[in-house]
């Protein structure tokens, strides 16, 4: 009688790059956004900052199957149906301009979930996105050309 095959052999092997999720971690996100989160998050639960990274960037960022841009409209629509994520919505609207799309195209996505969310989740995810983007170097302005 042949023996089962154990399920660890039997699943694909999942990539975990810890260096490449550094490296694209750079490339999303300023030196400033990763101070402001990273080293606090390490003191409050040691390790943890490091385990997103890993994962996240190391490991699901690098499956080919999405663009860097699509993941932020996927993150930008994630995180404002969630709600009361403010500081992860501001960040990946700043990211958002890092992958190539437009304040405007940021703007966009708020009113493009509106019917999807509501209201009162895209306003404030809006809100949220604008302020974002008015404190970086993009100067949006909802009725300009982006």
């Amino acid at each position: 009688m042949e023996q089962p095959v154990p399920i660890a052999e039997r699943l694909t092997r999942a990539r975990l790059d810890r260096a490449e999720g550094y490296r694209l971690l750079d490339v999303l996100q300023d030196e400033a956004a990763q101070t402001a989160t990273l080293p606090g998050l390490d003191e409050v639960a040691p390790g943890f900052a490091d385990w997103i990274v890993t994962a996240l960037f190391g490991g699901t960022y690098l499956r080919g199957e999405l663009s860097l841009r699509d993941r932020q409209l996927v993150n930008l629509a994630a995180l404002a149906t969630l709600g009361a994520v403010d500081p992860q919505l501001s960040g990946q609207a700043t990211t958002a301009l890092r992958v190539g799309l437009s304040p405007q195209q940021v703007i966009e996505i708020f009113v493009h979930l509106a019917p999807y969310i509501g209201v009162p989740r895209a306003l404030a995810g809006l809100r949220v996105a604008l302020a974002a983007l008015r404190a970086g170097d993009s100067n949006p302005n909802p009725g300009a050309d982006g």
